[in-house]
């Protein structure tokens, strides 16, 4: 209900004429960026979010779009000259899952989009699942029924009692404070709920991405990459201060040796501003990125902060409708009717 009554509005929105008013009103009140952040490229609609977004936006690769953003000289080169005024969109997608290749990619070069990928090189590296993933599949997969974790004991064949576990695991990985903890945590769930090697073939599209790929993607032109971070702790949490600074400064070497170029964008993980931290913002700077992207929902102009860029979270479960709306600008709309909808479940705590 809760998913047809945001497109039943989206609709109204749309087909009322809101969000062609709203474009409108961008495009004649200053110089604007409007970035979406996508993640998993498959299982959804991406292909009527691109088809509606490449109509009525102006798509550029992102280091484009930024540099005429801060830069008024390249205006004129990626759009004053051709005489397209619509809004400036760049299309972005963290973490590198392989589907992105196989299907983010193959969109890309069929509908002749750009977009950039934030890469974590230390998954692309080791092939691991992401760590965020893990509560949901092992407590899916596992081999076995009934499992003890710090004490409580949860029957996993309840789908209650798995979403359950799902969330302690998700919970305790968020909250450690190195890359060595999170990941001797993770071996020690991993241990607990053991699963089977045939369910890789079921977890094809969220496994990263190899080198190969991203080299092929690159090649193409259709393709850009930023950093991600080494291995993808939240930094604002990360007790060690030079832990910090090699998991975003290392992240750039690994990247530019494989590239062959400079790279100049960081996005922050998770990327909401109790994951980022003032002293996250000093070490991507130091680093020598010239941009860095939140998750803070957001459209940017040329007075905001290059390190603390805002974006539009993005989901190919969307229907394109709600994707319109959103880019349109009325998005605090729908946070205002998801916030009314999860109070009347009972499930928002103030």
């Amino acid at each position: 209900m809760h998913k047809r009554l945001l497109i039943f509005i989206a609709a109204c929105f749309y087909y009322s004429g809101l969000v062609k008013l709203a474009r409108w009103w961008r495009r004649h009140t200053g110089q604007h960026l409007i970035i979406l952040n996508y993640h998993c490229a498959s299982g959804g609609n991406l292909e009527s979010h691109l088809l509606y977004l490449r109509r009525h936006y102006r798509i550029l690769p992102l280091e484009t779009a930024l540099e005429e953003l801060y830069m008024p000289d390249k205006r004129k080169d990626s759009g004053g000259a051709s005489g397209d005024h619509r809004t400036p969109l760049a299309l972005t997608f963290d973490d590198g899952y392989h589907d992105n290749y196989t299907h983010g990619f193959a969109l890309a070069r069929k509908l002749q989009i750009p977009f950039t990928i934030f890469l974590v090189p230390g998954y692309i590296e080791s092939g691991d699942h992401f760590w965020w993933r893990e509560g949901n599949r092992l407590t899916t997969h596992t081999s076995v029924r009934e499992v003890t974790i710090e004490g409580h004991t949860y029957h996993l064949q309840r789908a209650r009692e798995r979403k359950m576990l799902a969330e302690v695991i998700m919970a305790r990985l968020c909250q450690t404070g190195s890359v060595a903890e999170r990941d001797a945590l993770l071996t020690s769930f991993r241990q607990a709920l053991p699963v089977p090697v045939t369910t890789a073939s079921k977890e094809e599209d969220a496994r990263p991405l190899t080198w190969d790929e991203v080299h092929e993607m690159e090649q193409s032109g259709w393709v850009s990459y930023g950093a991600h971070t080494m291995y993808h702790p939240i930094l604002a949490y990360l007790d060690n201060a030079s832990e910090l600074q090699n998991e975003v400064e290392k992240c750039r070497a690994v990247l530019e040796q494989q590239l062959g170029h400079p790279v100049r964008t960081f996005a922050y993980p998770i990327g909401q501003s109790q994951h980022i931290g003032d002293n996250t913002v000093d070490a991507v700077r130091q680093a020598g990125y010239d941009w860095a992207l939140t998750a803070t929902n957001g459209v940017n102009t040329p007075h905001s902060d290059p390190y603390r860029l805002r974006r539009i979270e993005a989901d190919v479960s969307q229907h394109w409708l709600v994707v319109a709306a959103e880019a349109a600008g009325l998005w605090g709309f729908f946070t205002w009717l998801r916030w009314i909808l999860l109070m009347r479940k009972g499930i928002y705590r103030p």
